[in-house]
């Protein structure tokens, strides 16, 4: 079954109705106070500027690329209170037409890009430029990255030391008892209370509307009349929230790989639906496993593949790996192969490795990562965290909850109750929240759009696109059919870059939604792995 019709499966779940939520309730839509802040701010970004110069040394950027700072309110309703300053990558456009060399190619200003998350950084984004793929939009295009509100160096948030985020090893129960669950539920009640306490009165500000507003700042500051932006996975949200919010601001837009923006989505429902795309999503890996079992020896069928699985972790629940993988690291190491199959020849030879005897190749691809690494995830969650439950209502009761997800889990237990790990903390959650804003433009408000979707992407599921190619009149939705790699803009599908191309160069899109055959399936191979 694909990806996108366990997305609509979904829909069948026991989703009881969320409860009343926290005692504060957050605005019903964008007030007037915010709207003034953001034109107030962005008045005062464009006379700023950006002056750039050297990137913070802890990124490790090379001198090609060039940082500066962007100011921003914490409070938009409070234009002259408490800034925050959001930095800001760029590379130049090289004007150089990579198929003709003596061609200077004209320049049409900022393409800014956000990776998604919430919690990502976009200060590598400028880099892309060395990768063939984008030599041509490179060439047109200054590439800017940032690094979004409460994502280091942007005003770090953080929830709890670094050096206690990693908890391994740890069990990852497809069948959680009562005891587990309390102990779960108790550690998201204190990694909430952690937020609150280190955040204060700040923690309500970090949400995806003043994400978007911030977003409007820096076109501000690089002197862009319009914007051009591609934003990925979540980055879709950010870019469709700036959409509605700022129509007469977009020059084009990109969305790759997309969040459902349909407000009832956001982001509970969202998420008991992404965790049911990745048990697809991990069966098609478990099939390309048992296609090269020759290669692998983990099992011709599916089935013999899950057995191997869980005998690996079962082996690692009683002795772990290099003393710090258990089984739920084994877990997060296999759901990373959801998003990018990309991973799946070393995740494979891993797992094949670790069954006969030899345990370091697992260990340095889910092992326990450096101090520095773990500052970085823990930024990093903590800004996940704070967004996704700012961001919206969230069932406050855990019998809600177990109930849905116990549901859930009977027909996709790889991802379900990891999700509910991550996220449990909105449960408990102390700040006001937010009402999602329902986007929708029509004809005429906004300039064409295109989307970007691969058909099984888990992460994403696919019917998120369609809802968005609904929201945005004048979008083109163009898929990649049988794929689920998780952001297909500038990879390895010619097909998808061309309309990638033709829509950043030219503002051309199709004339009507169009699709890509998929990317070839990873071939099988034991050369060294990936660490992440």
């Amino acid at each position: 079954m694909r990806a996108a019709a366990l997305y609509s499966a979904a829909g069948s779940l026991l989703l009881t109705a969320l409860t009343a939520g926290p005692a504060q309730a957050g605005p019903a839509a964008p007030g007037a106070a915010e709207t003034r802040g953001a034109a107030v701010a962005a008045e005062r970004a464009a006379a700023a500027g950006i002056e750039f110069g050297g990137c913070p040394e802890a990124e490790g950027l090379p001198h090609t690329v060039r940082c500066g700072t962007v100011t921003v309110p914490l409070d938009y309703a409070r234009p002259d209170g408490e800034q925050l300053r959001l930095t800001v990558s760029r590379v130049r456009a090289t004007h150089r037409d990579p198929d003709n060399g003596k061609r200077r190619v004209p320049g049409q200003g900022a393409l800014l890009y956000n990776p998604g998350g919430p919690g990502g950084s976009g200060l590598y984004f400028p880099l892309v430029g060395m990768v063939p793929e984008w030599k041509r939009i490179a060439a047109a295009y200054d590439l800017v990255g940032y690094a979004p509100r409460g994502v280091a160096p942007s005003a770090p948030l953080s929830c709890q030391d670094p050096g206690d985020f990693f908890k391994g090893p740890r069990p990852a129960p497809t069948r959680p008892s009562d005891a587990y669950k309390r102990e779960r539920a108790a550690e998201a009640e204190a990694y909430a209370r952690g937020c609150a306490d280190r955040a204060g009165p700040a923690l309500r500000h970090y949400h995806s509307l003043n994400n978007a507003r911030d977003l409007e700042v820096v076109r501000a500051a690089l002197g862009e009349r319009r914007l051009t932006f591609m934003g990925a996975s979540y980055g879709t949200y950010l870019g469709a929230l700036y959409a509605e919010l700022f129509p007469s601001r977009v020059r084009r837009m990109v969305f790759d790989s997309v969040v459902n923006p349909d407000p009832g989505q956001v982001w509970y429902r969202n998420n008991l639906e992404q965790s049911e795309a990745f048990e697809d999503r991990w069966t098609d890996f478990k099939e390309w496993m048992a296609e090269h079992d020759a290669v692998y020896g983990l099992g011709d069928t599916a089935r013999e593949v899950q057995n191997s699985y869980e005998e690996a972790s079962t082996r690692l629940a009683a002795q772990p790996a290099g003393g710090t993988v258990g089984p739920a690291q084994l877990q997060g190491a296999f759901l990373r192969a959801g998003y990018y199959d990309d991973y799946w020849p070393h995740r494979a030879e891993a797992l094949s490795a670790y069954l006969r005897g030899d345990p370091r190749p697992l260990v340095d691809q889910a092992g326990t990562r450096t101090a520095e690494g773990a500052a970085g995830a823990e930024n990093s969650n903590a800004v996940y965290t704070a967004v996704e439950c700012n961001d919206a209502p969230w069932p406050t009761d855990f019998e809600v909850w177990d109930r849905d997800n116990t549901r859930l889990a009977r027909r996709a237990p790889f991802e379900t109750w990891d999700n509910v790990w991550t996220n449990l903390p909105c449960a408990y959650w102390r700040a006001p929240r937010q009402r999602p804003l329902d986007v929708h433009t029509g004809p005429g408000e906004l300039p064409p759009t295109l989307v970007l979707a691969a058909e099984r992407d888990a992460a994403t599921p696919y019917d998120g696109a369609l809802e968005l190619r609904q929201r945005l009149s004048g979008s083109v939705l163009v898929t990649e059919r049988d794929a689920g790699t998780h952001g297909i803009a500038g990879g390895a599908n010619a097909c998808v870059n061309g309309h990638l191309e033709a829509y950043l160069l030219e503002g051309r899109l199709p004339a009507r939604d169009a699709s890509c055959a998929p990317r070839p399936e990873p071939r099988p191979t034991r050369a060294a792995a990936p660490t992440s």
